[in-house]
């Protein structure tokens, strides 16, 4: 695994090299990110599993159907803690990490520094196609292309930049963020009160369900449609550009590369982050219970949810680092299990959209339409187990995920493969 330690990108004269270097190869990989991301694929299929379930009324800022009791309530509030607005988070804070550790081994390869952003930008085109027809086909949540389209951005404004650069942009949009959930709560607050009228005047219209449309071209239409909308709007969102800035910004001190090394920081991590994140998911939850403002201004509590999720998401990273630590960096048969599954999280990701599509939509088998919530729950862990298991035959034939192998096809084509040299 490439180390890095120094604050500012590494730069080399122009032309270097006549080729590029292609990715590393699996050996030498640190445990820690990688184990962070198998962990977070199975956050990922908690989290994305409601939105199949399109038999009940779905609220306008969550996936959860309302009216239900007993168990599977309680698990729609522990989800809204501990997974729902986390998970994604934390999935572009490891993006953002990956997206320093690729430019790095460029770079400790002798690749010059403008060939290198090319190569990354070439890798972010392909991923925001590859989001386009894993809506098209598969899931009309997909969020590879809103990683894409940040991805190119980050590359193009900010890879290059000093820390500072990128600590006050993160800055900057962590209070934009603070300003929205500020106007959210005290709106919220002040309509609750019914001093501008009725509350219900101000609700938002459920959310429409596109895994209910039973005519499967149609669901083509509609879930291309729903991403042409979404994807930009998660950029507008910031929380992906601000995860995936703290991601870069934890890469370049190599967080999780050396876990050990930086225990007493990621503890630090982990415990504000995680304590932050569940408190506005405890907030987001109250609000589903119906125990917090009127129900019909749900809204009121989604900016909270959403910066404490960017503060979750990446204590939950600190504390995947941590696990590494404990482990060492060999682990064991489990984080090893896992670890293979980080490697593939493209090719994962993707699997489980083959895997829920079918199985959930109205045109596949219908579950979507009679699985409760907490039964819904146990079939996306089933579905993570099986990832789990594909990449472990995978990874001790010593082969790439499929969609791994594809994209670094397209992003490098037939360069040479240089091997990485460790930054010191």
């Amino acid at each position: 695994m490439i180390v890095v330690t120094e604050t500012a990108p590494p730069q080399h004269p122009e032309p270097v090299v006549d080729h590029a270097a292609a990715a590393t190869a699996a050996r030498g990989r640190s445990l820690a990110p990688d184990l962070a991301r198998g962990l977070m694929l199975l956050l990922i299929a908690l989290a994305n599993v409601p939105w199949w379930l399109y038999a009940g009324r779905h609220g306008l800022t969550n996936a959860h159907t309302v009216g239900h009791g007993g168990a599977d309530l309680g698990y729609q509030l522990f989800s809204l803690v501990a997974i729902d607005g986390r998970s994604y988070p934390l999935f572009a804070f490891l993006f953002g990490y990956g997206i320093w550790q690729l430019y790095s081994r460029q770079s400790a390869a002798g690749t010059p520094s403008s060939e290198a952003r090319r190569l990354l930008q070439r890798r972010h085109w392909w991923l925001l196609a590859i989001g386009a027809v894993h809506a098209l086909l598969l899931w009309f949540g997909d969020i590879v292309g809103a990683y894409g389209i940040t991805g190119l951005l980050v590359t193009w404004l900010l890879l290059q930049r000093r820390d500072r650069t990128l600590q006050v942009v993160a800055w900057v949009m962590a209070g934009l963020l603070l300003l929205f959930a500020l106007f959210s709560i005290v709106s919220g607050v002040v309509l609750s009160t019914g001093i501008a009228g009725d509350p219900a005047q101000f609700a938002g219209g459920a959310l429409p369900s596109v895994a209910g449309l039973s005519d499967y071209p149609v669901f083509m239409l509609a879930s291309i449609g729903t991403w042409l909308v979404a994807t930009p709007g998660q950029l507008l969102a910031l929380t992906v550009p601000l995860a995936v800035t703290l991601g870069i910004l934890a890469a370049r001190r190599g967080l999780l590369d050396r876990p050990r090394e930086h225990r007493s920081t990621l503890i630090r991590i982990a415990v504000v982050g995680i304590a932050i994140g569940w408190a506005g998911g405890a907030l987001a939850a109250a609000q589903f219970a119906e125990l917090l403002f009127d129900p019909a201004i749900s809204w009121a509590t989604m900016g909270v949810s959403s910066l404490a999720g960017v503060a979750g998401g990446v204590g939950y990273a600190a504390l995947f680092g941590l696990v590494a630590a404990a482990v060492g960096e060999r682990g064991g048969v489990v984080s090893r299990a896992l670890a293979a599954v980080g490697k593939r999280s493209l090719s994962s990701y993707l699997l489980q959209s083959v895997l829920f599509a079918p199985a959930f939509a109205a045109w596949g088998f219908g579950l979507g339409a009679v699985l409760s919530p907490l039964g819904a729950a146990a079939f996306a862990v089933g579905v993570w187990l099986v990832t789990l298991v594909v990449a472990v035959v995978l990874d001790r034939a010593g082969r790439r995920g499929p969609a791994e192998a594809l994209l670094r096809r397209l992003a490098y084509g037939t360069r040479p493969v240089a091997a990485p040299t460790p930054v010191a």
